[in-house]
C-alpha cells in the first residue's frame, strides 16, 4: 500500500474499504512501528464505546495509539471513512439463522434477523449515532442485507418489494434501539430507577391534562395502565409482530386468488 493508498480504486470505494473486501493488501507498517488499520479501528471503537461517538476524532484516536494524527491518514482518509470501518467491526458478520437452515418460513426467518440486529445494536449503542451516508457497501453490511433477502426467499414478494421490506424492518429495529438508548440515558441522568422516572412522569402528566382538551390522554391516565409492569422487551415484541403482520398482509394481497 503506497502513500496515496487512501484514494478510491476501480470500485469507487476508499482504499480502506477495498481492503476490508480483500481487494487490496492491508498496510503492514507505517511511520510508527505496529500501527495498522485494524489497530486504528479498534482504538476508535474503544473510544466510542467508553466516551460516545462524538469523542471520536482522528486526533483523539491518534492519541489513544500514541501516534501522530497525520500518520493515521496513511490508512484512512477521513473520519467518515473511519466511521464505516468502526460500524463494520461492531456489526460483524451475521450468524446463520436457524429458521433459514430449517426452512421455517419467511416470517420466523425475518423475525430472527431483526432480533439479531437488535442484539448487535444494544451491544454497540454508539453505532446508532453514525450518520447514514448511503446504501451499504462494506462486507458485513452487505452480508446482513444478503441474509435479510434470503429470509424472504419463500415470501413470493418481487425483488423490489423485498428490498423495501428489508429497509422497513431494519428501520424499525434501528429506531427502537435508538429510542430505548435515549430513554435509558435520560433515566441514568436523573439518577433514578426506570420505575421512579415513570411514576414521576405520571404524576406530572396527571396534573397537567385537562379532560376537555385531552380526553384520550385523560382516559389513558385514569386506566393506570402506564403503571403496570411490562414483560421484557414488550414494546419491541409488539412492534415487530405488527410490522410482520403488515408484511404478511402485503404478501397475501399479491398472492393469486
Amino acid at each position: 500500500m503506497t502513500e496515496n493508498s487512501s484514494t478510491a480504486g476501480e470500485t469507487g470505494l476508499p482504499a480502506s474499504i477495498e481492503a476490508a473486501w480483500g481487494l487490496r493488501d492491508r498496510p503492514v507498517k507505517g511511520p510508527k512501528p505496529g500501527l495498522s488499520l485494524d489497530r486504528i479501528v479498534a482504538a476508535a471503537v474503544s473510544v466510542a464505546a467508553s466516551e460516545g461517538l462524538s469523542a471520536v476524532s482522528m486526533g483523539r484516536v491518534a492519541k489513544e495509539l500514541g501516534a501522530s494524527t497525520m500518520s493515521l491518514y496513511r490508512y484512512v482518509s477521513a473520519k467518515e471513512e473511519l466511521y464505516v470501518l468502526m460500524q463494520e467491526a461492531a456489526m460483524g458478520a451475521p450468524s446463520p439463522l436457524p429458521a433459514i437452515e430449517e426452512g421455517a418460513g419467511w416470517r420466523e426467518a425475518l423475525s430472527q434477523w431483526a432480533w439479531a440486529q437488535r442484539r448487535v445494536f444494544h451491544r454497540n449503542l454508539w453505532a446508532l449515532r453514525i450518520p447514514i451516508a448511503g446504501p451499504p457497501a462494506s462486507p458485513h453490511s452487505i452480508a446482513w442485507w444478503e441474509q435479510g433477502l434470503q429470509a424472504l426467499e419463500d415470501s413470493g414478494l418481487n425483488e423490489g418489494d423485498k428490498i423495501s421490506v428489508i429497509l422497513f424492518v431494519g428501520g424499525f429495529v434501528r429506531n427502537e434501539a435508538l429510542l430505548m438508548s435515549d430513554l435509558a440515558a435520560a433515566v441514568e441522568a436523573k439518577g433514578l430507577s426506570p420505575q421512579e422516572v415513570m411514576a414521576q412522569w405520571e404524576r406530572t402528566v396527571t396534573r397537567l391534562v385537562d379532560p376537555v382538551r385531552h380526553p384520550a390522554l385523560s382516559r389513558l391516565m385514569a386506566s393506570e395502565v402506564m403503571g403496570e409492569p411490562d414483560e421484557a422487551d414488550y414494546e419491541f415484541v409488539f412492534g415487530l409482530e405488527r410490522v410482520l403482520d403488515g408484511i404478511e398482509a402485503l404478501i397475501r394481497k399479491g398472492a393469486p386468488s
